[in-house]
């Protein structure tokens, strides 16, 4: 859905990039997420007067106050999390677990 709409909003003229990272839902109401601490990506539009603005499109929200960004290019392909390949038996137990702490500073 970022990719879709990085596109999108680049055949209109504006500048756009992918921004992936990680989803914080404390409230679990997120349309698409998957939980707390999920890896996400999303996108930025360069808005003119305004700047970068965040667009969520996979949980249909503009603004970025529960996401938590760790890479920012043009193409989802350099912002990748996570990339690789396994060879070995499928019944193989293979898993991932992500934990991400939201503190306040201050």
């Amino acid at each position: 859905m970022a990719t879709l709409l990085a596109e999108a909003a680049r055949s209109l003229g504006f500048g756009s990039r992918i921004v992936s990272g990680y989803l914080y839902d404390g409230d679990m109401n997120r349309v698409g997420s998957a939980g707390t601490g999920s890896t996400h990506a999303w996108t930025e539009i360069y808005i003119p007067g305004a700047g970068w603005i965040t667009f969520d499109p996979t949980n249909q929200s503009v603004g970025g106050h529960n996401l938590i960004p760790v890479a920012v290019a043009r193409d989802i392909r350099q912002v990748m999390p996570v990339s690789g390949s396994y060879a070995g038996s499928p019944s193989s137990a293979v898993g991932l677990t992500v934990e991400v702490n939201v503190s306040a500073l201050g």
